[in-house]
């Protein structure tokens, strides 16, 4: 399949969780798709960029490993995203990278993300919490952002004053995952 063939695939990807692992599945199967799909992500203006980040969410949701070998694209890439819809499963990705890095059981991730992943996952991740991002963006990020933080000193005196000057002035869901951060940090202190 060409990139055009994808392109024109992607435009049957809508909200439903169906036709998401569908396309999401189809990737898998054929991992030849993959860079076609981040050069459809990284299409920033274009209305079909999302859909490609939807599936590609869905993609490294079922198995992260798949994102392993274009770690080096998707982390140079990520901070031109700017389409909310699009925004919002790039940060969810970053979150499954982060969750994936930190976690106990050994896998193929933690060996290939390097410091430069880290820090062009961590920038950007700061920049949705400090811009008028929605949400979501924000929830993964501050997530993201307490995970790989662990190994860079600054991280986590910089995200814990955004969370602080920013309680109050953001929605209920912020203000949950914000106080469940806070609560860690805390912790990490005492």
């Amino acid at each position: 399949m060409t990139t055009e063939q994808l392109y024109s695939e992607l435009n049957h990807v809508n909200h439903s969780r169906e036709k998401r692992l569908h396309y999401a599945n189809l990737v898998l199967a054929n991992p030849d798709l993959i860079p076609k799909l981040l050069d459809i992500l990284f299409q920033v203006d274009d209305k079909i960029s999302p859909r490609a980040g939807w599936v590609l969410e869905f993609m490294c949701s079922t198995n992260i490993a798949t994102i392993t070998p274009y770690l080096d694209v998707f982390t140079n890439h990520i901070h031109e995203v700017h389409l909310d819809s699009a925004v919002r499963p790039v940060a969810k990705i970053c979150e499954l990278i982060a969750k994936a890095y930190t976690c106990k059981t050994k896998n193929d991730l933690q060996h290939h993300l390097k410091n430069s992943h880290k820090e062009r996952i961590i920038e950007t991740c700061f920049d949705y919490m400090i811009n008028d991002e929605k949400v979501a963006a924000k929830a993964y990020g501050m997530t993201t952002l307490f995970m790989l933080g662990k190994e860079f000193d600054w991280v986590y005196p910089e995200l814990e004053g955004i969370l602080i000057t920013d309680f109050q002035n953001q929605s209920a869901a912020f203000k949950a995952r914000a106080r469940h951060i806070l609560k860690k940090l805390k912790k990490l202190k005492s």
